[in-house]
Formats: C-alpha cells, sequence, structure tokens
C-alpha cells in the first residue's frame, strides 16, 4: 500500500511489500509504530492548517474549529445547519430527527468541523481511522492480486489453444477446467510472492485520501475556491474528479508542501506525545518530539480536497447515498474471494495493530499469503499484542 498522505509512504511501502513475501526485518515493529506515530501527527496538523486556510477563502467570517468523534455529532449540527432549507433537506433531517439511531450515529470519526458563530457547519477535516485505511488497502491489494491471477489464468489458456492450435476465442473451456485453471494461477502467483519475486505496483496500490478536507459553501463560491486552488504556489491540483447522480461533490488530490517547523513546534508545544505514551516508545524520546524521526521524510504529502453544497452534503450523511452505506456495498461485492484476500486483510489489519499496539518488536509473521486461516487466528495475535491472552476453554 502506498498512502500518500503520510510523509514516510516509501518505507510504508516497501515495508508491506516484505512482509507479503514473508520477510520480516529485526526493527519492523519499530518502524511502524514510529510511522503511525509520526505521519500522524504530520497529516492531523497539516490538515487542520490547510483546512482553515482553505475555508478562509469561501467563508470570510470567523468561525470555530470542534473536535468530533462520531458521526453523530457531525449529523447532528448538520440537523441544526439548515437555513431555508428544500423540500428534500426538510424531509431528511426530519426523517433523522425521528429515528436517529438509524443513521449510524455510533460510528467513529477521527476529525474536526469547521462552525460559524451559530455554530452552523461551514465545512471539516478527517483522517481516516486504522480500521478503515486497513480495509481499504486490502481491497486495492486484492484487486491487484486478482488481475495478475487473471492474467496469469488467461496466458495458460492461451497455451492450450496453441496447443490446439485454435484461436483463443474459440477455446471452449468447461466449467470445471477454468475454475482449475484459475486455482493454478492462483497458486503460481503465491508462489512467486513466497520466492520474493514479486513487483508491487505503486499506481495500482496508491491510496490518496487518507486525509481529507470538505468544503461546504453555494455553487458560487465553491467556483471561485476552484479558481483560487490553480494559483496557489505550494498547492498542487493532481487529480479531478466531479461525482453526479445520487452523490454529488467536487474532489481533488491537492499535492501540498508541509510546514516541517511548524509541525514539530505543535507537537512539543501541545504535550502531543502524551497522547502515544501506550506505543511502546519510551516516554523520554517521545517528549524530545519527532525531530529526529523527519530527516527521510518527504517534503510534501496529499489530501483529498471535497467540495459540496448544503444540500448535496445532507444527501451524503443523510440520505440515499450515506457514506456507511457505500461501505457495506463495497465489503459486499468483492469480486475476488479465498484464502489469498483473506490473508491479505488479515496481514494488513496486525500491520496496523503493531503499530498501535504496547508492542514494537514483532518476532514472527503470523500470516504468510500462502496459507490457510480463520478470522480466529488473527483475533487472537492481535490479542497478543495487548497482553490479552486467548479466551480458556469451557473445560
Amino acid at each position: 500500500m502506498y498512502l500518500s498522505g503520510f510523509v514516510h509512504r516509501e518505507a510504508l511501502f516497501q515495508l508491506t511489500r516484505r512482509w507479503l513475501c514473508a520477510k520480516l526485518e529485526p526493527d519492523d515493529g519499530l518502524l511502524i509504530t514510529r510511522t503511525l506515530i509520526c505521519d500522524g501527527f504530520v497529516l492531523g496538523e497539516t490538515l487542520e492548517t490547510l483546512s482553515k486556510r482553505l475555508l478562509g477563502m469561501v467563508h470570510p467570517g470567523p468561525f470555530q474549529i470542534k473536535r468530533i468523534h462520531l458521526k453523530g455529532e457531525l449529523r447532528e449540527t448538520l440537523c441544526r445547519s439548515a437555513r431555508d432549507p428544500d423540500p428534500r433537506v426538510e424531509e431528511l433531517i426530519r426523517s433523522y430527527m425521528e429515528r436517529p439511531e438509524f443513521f449510524y450515529r455510533d460510528v467513529p470519526i477521527n476529525g474536526a468541523m469547521a462552525l460559524d458563530r451559530e455554530e452552523r457547519l461551514l465545512g471539516l477535516y478527517r483522517l481516516k481511522r486504522p480500521r478503515r485505511i486497513a480495509e481499504k488497502a486490502n481491497r486495492y491489494i486484492a484487486n491487484w492480486i486478482f488481475q495478475m491471477v487473471q492474467e496469469k489464468a488467461r496466458r495458460l489458456a492461451e497455451e492450450r489453444a496453441r496447443v490446439l492450435r485454435i484461436p483463443l476465442e474459440l477455446l471452449l473451456t468447461p466449467q470445471e477446467e477454468m475454475a482449475q485453471e484459475f486455482i493454478r494461477a492462483e497458486e503460481a502467483i503465491a508462489r512467486s510472492f513466497r520466492e520474493g519475486k514479486v513487483q508491487m505496483d505503486r499506481s495500482a496500490l496508491t491510496i490518496n485520501d487518507i486525509g481529507g478536507i470538505k468544503v461546504v459553501a453555494e455553487e458560487e463560491a465553491l467556483d471561485r475556491l476552484e479558481e483560487i486552488l490553480d494559483g496557489e504556489p505550494d498547492l498542487e491540483v493532481v487529480e479531478r474528479e466531479e461525482y453526479k447522480g445520487e452523490y454529488r461533490a467536487r474532489s481533488f488530490i491537492l499535492k501540498h508542501t508541509w510546514d516541517r517547523e511548524a509541525v514539530c513546534k505543535a507537537f512539543l508545544e501541545r504535550k502531543a506525545w502524551k497522547h502515544y505514551a501506550n506505543r511502546g516508545i519510551p516516554e523520554k524520546e517521545l517528549a524530545s518530539g519527532i525531530e529526529p524521526w523527519l530527516e527521510d521524510a518527504a517534503p510534501d504529502l496529499y489530501v483529498e480536497v471535497m467540495l459540496s453544497t448544503f444540500p448535496d452534503m445532507v444527501e451524503s450523511e443523510l440520505g440515499c447515498c450515506i457514506h456507511e452505506e457505500r461501505i457495506l456495498g463495497q465489503r459486499d461485492t468483492k469480486v475476488y474471494k479465498g484464502y489469498i484476500p483473506a490473508n491479505v486483510e488479515f496481514l494488513v489489519e496486525y500491520l496496523f495493530s503493531v503499530g498501535l499496539s504496547p508492542q514494537t518488536r514483532v518476532d514472527s509473521l503470523p500470516i504468510v499469503l500462502w496459507g490457510r486461516y480463520l478470522p480466529e487466528t488473527m483475533i487472537s495475535k492481535i490479542r497478543e499484542l495487548y497482553g490479552v491472552g486467548e479466551n480458556g476453554p469451557l473445560y
């Protein structure tokens, strides 16, 4: 996985590649822990600074930043923020007020809202939670492996067609034989991981929305902001996308040069190191700051910026394209299923669990890509990171 919002994204990418090939190095646990602490703080500070800057371009009045931890806080603020709502917005707000428990109120979110003097929503920023990053990384990696397996299976079919001296499109293969061909292709790909011969594709494994900002305003103000973005020297729009249909918004991926000095200063002044006291790093080392960890950090990072009108924002949080329903849809429509994608999911989740746990040393990887495991195996291994033993048998 290549997390473009992290400043140590290349080191994490190389570590992930090694773990998928079951190649563990002694300091991997410490590297993961430092990366999640350091890069998480850098991204969080940069998001707050950048969101204030972007919001100031479209909302000239004063506003405050308020941290939130549950989606219900955001949705209740949305309901209070409606000014002259149209019938659809009225309908959605009424529906939420009647049945708030139906709208995934307790889903955790790691972010902050920007509110005006009347505490109406102007925008927000958020960092994806580790579980969601792991889930998305797993989907990207599994899809990439699936494409390799498909290509290998196609080459096997082409070889059979060549032996039979017929064009591939005329090759009729029984369903059972096609399934066996796919299994052989999957085994060949697994073998290439075991032998460490796989070259990972950065472009296919890049995740650009680890950090995100959403600006809520009228269409005219959003148009002006889009024009301004193109002229800012430290901001580069590297990708644009417009969503139409049930979900409507404009999306940009911004490449941004972050302020190293300001971030390092904030870490010490806010005593931010106290938040990471249970990560296995000595308190004295944390209290000295993150500057020593930034020697090989990238000078820039990438964030997603979403531009939305208020009605579209309400639709995305309370309407037919509510975010949590899209997540559930992605989980239910996985194309590639089997032991390899399951192992990718286990391994990536374990990687993040190491970085969030009190353990900074990993003596062996609990999962290899070509093995077969039940979810209980992964659960027990994660519990061990926190010093919690497996539940005992009944007898």
